[in-house]
């Protein structure tokens, strides 16, 4: 699974981002967007377009963790976010594997050479992988976002921050990516 998380001043500044792939069921951690080209511009609006979304969502729930909130079917990405008290947002996109290909093999050469047809599908045996909904996916998703937040605290609580400041701390981006590396 590839993830875009970002984390959203109250504004809508983004003070930090990342892309990375998923670490588990031997993952390697680099993302794979569908249409890699323009990844990048694409999570940023879709992340952006499900703003309205997230604010709707906080006024009729008080959680800081909201879950699964919204899904661009263009690109099966599924978006999740989490508040915190001072009005920044963390919002995550995760994107699932594209989908299994499959490997048709034929044997025989001729029509009545009795010839049999198999069909073999890969798929990955991880279920974070394959299903970004589920309460498996949700789970982690908010063990990250939980472990990001307490990271984030740490960062902003510095002296050297000021309220709305990008994040460029390559601490806080390593344990960004420590968390993704643990939990998803």
């Amino acid at each position: 699974m590839s993830y875009y998380f970002t984390i959203l001043s109250p504004t809508d500044v983004p003070l930090f981002s990342l892309a990375f792939g998923t670490s588990k069921a031997g993952g390697d951690g680099i993302a794979r967007f569908r249409f890699s080209d323009t990844a990048r511009y694409m999570n940023q609006f879709i992340v952006h377009a499900s703003l309205d979304i997230v604010e709707e969502v906080q006024w009729t729930n008080g959680a800081m963790y909201l879950k699964h909130i919204d899904t661009y079917p263009p690109t099966s990405a599924h978006i999740s976010a989490f508040l915190t008290g001072t009005g920044a947002r963390f919002i995550l996109l995760h994107q699932p594997p594209q989908p299994s290909s499959t490997v048709i093999t034929a044997s025989g050469s001729g029509p009545l050479s009795g010839s049999t047809t198999s069909v073999t599908s890969r798929t990955s045996s991880s279920s974070i992988a394959n299903n970004p909904t589920s309460p498996q996916t949700e789970e982690a998703i908010r063990q990250f976002m939980n472990e990001v937040y307490e990271n984030w605290v740490k960062t902003v609580m510095s002296p050297f921050y000021r309220r709305g400041m990008e994040i460029t701390s390559p601490v806080f981006r390593s344990k960004v990516v420590s968390a993704g590396r643990k939990w998803l």
